[in-house]
C-alpha cells in the first residue's frame, strides 16, 4: 500500500472496541483509542538475551526497525527486522458482512510469525501486554481486577473495574467503563500474567501479558487472541441489548476459543476478500482509489454496533464520532450505506429500525422523519435539537434520506416488504417533500456545520430523489398509477429546479437565490443510480468540470463557495456525477493525496480544508461508507 495512513488500524469491532497507531511505525508511540486516548498494548520479542520493541512505547526499550507496512480491507500487516530475526505481525479484524455473527464477534487477532536473520536457529518469545485502561473511559477511574483463566489447550486472562455500571454514560468523546478485556492464545507454549501499578491515590490497575515462544525454524508462528465483553452493548428504548454475536447463547469464553480455531480459515476468506475489494476498485478508479476503500473498510463498518431487537431483527447502530455521539442518525446513515448495500443489505435496515420505531411514538408529533434515537449507547429517543424543538431539526433532509435509502434496500435485495411494514411513514415523508422540497425553507442539511441556509439547490435534489424513491417503492408493490403519478412530481420539479439553479457559465447554484455560487451536488447521484434519468444527460457537465478547474484546491473538492472545506463522502459522490473516469480519479487522487500528506494524524476524517489537509472536526467516521459509492454505481443495485 502506497498510501501513508494518518492513522493505522490495529483493532476495529466497534466504537468503544477500537484501537490503533497514529504514527508512521508500530513503536514509536502508544496505541491508542480512536478518539486519541491511550489504550495501550506493547508487543516485544526476546531473543539471544536481548528484549526488542515493537509495538507501543516503553522508555529505554530496545527497538526493532520497521521495515514495511501494509494495510488491505481487514489486515493490517507489520515487518521488523533486529540482528538476528525478522518478524512479521499482523492484525486481523474479521469484519466479513455475510456472516454476521463472525463480523460482531469481539475477537481480533494478532497474529506473529518470525524467521531467522543471520542464519541460525532462535528462540523467541513474543510477549503482547494489554493495559487495564481498555476498559476505562479513563486509567485509574475506578480499580480493575485480573481473573486468570486459562485451561489445558487455553491460555487467557481477564481484566475487568471492580464497580461494573453498564450503560450508565453517554456521549461522544468517551470511552466504555464497563465490561472485560481478554487476551488469549491456544498455543501450547502461552503463558499469561499480570502487573499492577497505582497512581498518587492508590487507585489500583492491571497490565496483563500473554507470551508465546517460537523457533525460527519449525514453530515459527503464534496467535493471540483480545477481545471485549461490553456484556450489554445498548439501551434501546429503556431495555438494555446484547450484541449480535450473543444471541444463541455464547460465551465470551466460547467465542475466543472458537475465534482461535477458525484463524486459518477466516484468513484466507480475508485473504480472498482483499483482493476482490482491490481489483473491483481498481477497475472502478485507479489503485488511489482501491487504497482509499482498503483504509474506510473496516474503519466505517466498527463506528457501528451490530445488535438484535426485542423481536429477534438486526440493529445496526452508528456512532456521530467527534460530532456530537448521536446513535443511528438518519444523514450518518446515508452517506454510508453504499458499503453497506454492496456487501448486505439487511445492515442498512438496521440502521433504519430504530428510526421508524421513533416516529411511530407519540412523543414525535412532527410529519417529517426523526434525525436520531439518543447519545451513543443509550437509544431512547432524538436528542438533536433538545428532541422535538423546531429549530434546528433537518425535515427534508431526513425525510428525503429515509426515502432514498428505503428504496436503494428494497431495489437491492429485489424484496419490497421493509418498505411495506413502514409504508405510512414513507407516504407521509414523501408527502411532506412534495409540499415542502421543491425549494426549501430556512432550514438545516447534513452538512449543519455550515448554518441553516434558505434555498438550498442540493437539498432540493434530495426532495426530488426521495419523491422519486417512493415511487420506485410504489412500482415494485405493484402501484403503477401511484408510482407515475410520483414520477410526474419529481420530473415536474426538476423543471423547476433547472430553471432556478443555473448559473450562466452552466453550473449550478448554492442556493436559488444566489447567483454565482456553488456547491457539490452530491444528491443527484441517485438519479444515476437508480436509473431515473429524471436530469437530462449533460445536465451536469459543466458542473464537474467546474468541479476540477475551478473549485478545487490542492487536496479536494470544496463542499462550496462559503468555505474551503470539504467532505470526503460527498467528495466521491460528487466525483461520480462526472461521465469519464479520468476525471473522477482526477478528483478522488487528491482525496488520497490529503490523508497522505494531512498532519492530523486520526483516523480518516470526512471533514477537513482542501488547502493543508488539516482536519475541521469529525474522525474514525461511519460515513466513509460512501467512499463505496463508485463501486454501487458500476455493480448496480
Amino acid at each position: 500500500m502506497n498510501l501513508r495512513a494518518p492513522a493505522v488500524p490495529l483493532i476495529t469491532i466497534d466504537p468503544y472496541f477500537s484501537i490503533w497507531s497514529m504514527a508512521d511505525k508500530l513503536n514509536e508511540s502508544d496505541t491508542k483509542h480512536w478518539t486519541g486516548k491511550p489504550h495501550r498494548m506493547i508487543g516485544t520479542a526476546s531473543v539471544s538475551g536481548k528484549e526488542y520493541l515493537f509495538m507501543g512505547d516503553k522508555p529505554n526499550s530496545l527497538k526493532m526497525e520497521q521495515t514495511s507496512l501494509d494495510i488491505t480491507a481487514l489486515s493490517t500487516n507489520y515487518r521488523f527486522a533486529c540482528d538476528e530475526i525478522q518478524l512479521e505481525i499482523t492484525f486481523t479484524t474479521p469484519l466479513l458482512m455475510d456472516d454476521l455473527k463472525l463480523m460482531s464477534r469481539p475477537v481480533s487477532y494478532i497474529h506473529a510469525k518470525g524467521w531467522t536473520n543471520d542464519g541460525k536457529i532462535h528462540n523467541v518469545t513474543i510477549t503482547i501486554m494489554v493495559d487495564g485502561e481498555i476498559c476505562q473511559n479513563l486509567k485509574y477511574e475506578f480499580p480493575t481486577e485480573y481473573a486468570d483463566l486459562s485451561q489445558p489447550g487455553f491460555t487467557c486472562g481477564e481484566i475487568g473495574s471492580k464497580i461494573q455500571n453498564m450503560l450508565s454514560v453517554a456521549g461522544d468523546d468517551l470511552r466504555i467503563n464497563w465490561g472485560y478485556v481478554y487476551l488469549a492464545s491456544d498455543h501450547d507454549q502461552a503463558v499469561v500474567t499480570a502487573t499492577t501499578s497505582t497512581n498518587e491515590y492508590g487507585t489500583l490497575n492491571h497490565t496483563m501479558a500473554l507470551s508465546i515462544t517460537l523457533d525460527t525454524e519449525q514453530n515459527a508462528e503464534g496467535l493471540f487472541a483480545v477481545a471485549y465483553d461490553d456484556i450489554k452493548a445498548i439501551e434501546y428504548f429503556h431495555e438494555p441489548l446484547n450484541a449480535y454475536w450473543k444471541k444463541d447463547g455464547q460465551s465470551i469464553k466460547e467465542a475466543i476459543k472458537q475465534a482461535l480455531s477458525e484463524y486459518d480459515t477466516i484468513s484466507n476468506k480475508c485473504e480472498l476478500f482483499s483482493s476482490k475489494l482491490y481489483q473491483d476498485a481498481t477497475d472502478s478508479g485507479n489503485e488511489k482509489y482501491a487504497e482509499l476503500l482498503f483504509l474506510a473498510y473496516r474503519q466505517a463498518i466498527a463506528a457501528h454496533k451490530v445488535c438484535v431487537d426485542p423481536n429477534g431483527d438486526v440493529l445496526f447502530i452508528s456512532k456521530e464520532n467527534f460530532s456530537n455521539g448521536c446513535a443511528a442518525t438518519v444523514d450518518v446513515t446515508y452517506p454510508s450505506i453504499p458499503l453497506f448495500l454492496l456487501y448486505n443489505p439487511e445492515l442498512v435496515k438496521g440502521m433504519l429500525r430504530p428510526i421508524f420505531k421513533y416516529a411511530s411514538m407519540d412523543v414525535w408529533h412532527y410529519d417529517f422523519a426523526p434525525h436520531d434515537v439518543g447519545t451513543y449507547p443509550i437509544l431512547n429517543g432524538q436528542v438533536y435539537s433538545h428532541g422535538t424543538c423546531p429549530t434546528w431539526q433537518m425535515p427534508v433532509e431526513e425525510c428525503g434520506n429515509m426515502l432514498i435509502v428505503s428504496a436503494a434496500v428494497a431495489l437491492a435485495e429485489n424484496d419490497i416488504s421493509f418498505a411495506q411494514e413502514n409504508w405510512s411513514h414513507l407516504e407521509k415523508w414523501c408527502n411532506y417533500l412534495i409540499k415542502n422540497g421543491v425549494d426549501p425553507d430556512n432550514q438545516l442539511c447534513t452538512d449543519d456545520f455550515a448554518g441553516h441556509l434558505a434555498h438550498n439547490c442540493n437539498l432540493s435534489i434530495k426532495a426530488i430523489m426521495g419523491i422519486a424513491s417512493f415511487s420506485i417503492l410504489n412500482r415494485l408493490a405493484g402501484n403503477e398509477e401511484k408510482a407515475e403519478e410520483l414520477l410526474k412530481i419529481a420530473g415536474s420539479m426538476v423543471e423547476k429546479w433547472l430553471a432556478m439553479a443555473a448559473n450562466e457559465d452552466g453550473t449550478f447554484r448554492l442556493a436559488f437565490d444566489r447567483p454565482g455560487s456553488f456547491s457539490m451536488k452530491y444528491n443527484a447521484v441517485w438519479d444515476q443510480i437508480f436509473g431515473l434519468n429524471l436530469f437530462p444527460k449533460d445536465t451536469f457537465t459543466a458542473e464537474t468540470r467546474a468541479y476540477i478547474e475551478k473549485y478545487s484546491g490542492p487536496y479536494g473538492l470544496m463542499l462550496d463557495n462559503r468555505n474551503n472545506y470539504t467532505k470526503s463522502d460527498w467528495l466521491v459522490w460528487s466525483a461520480s456525477l462526472c461521465d469519464n473516469k479520468e476525471d473522477f480519479t482526477t478528483i478522488v487522487d487528491r482525496l488520497w493525496l490529503a490523508y497522505n500528506e494531512s498532519e492530523s494524524r486520526v483516523p480518516m476524517t470526512d471533514f477537513y480544508s482542501t488547502t493543508d489537509a488539516k482536519i475541521e472536526n469529525f474522525q474514525n467516521r461511519s460515513v466513509q461508507g460512501g467512499l463505496f459509492i463508485k463501486l454501487l454505481i458500476d455493480k448496480g443495485i
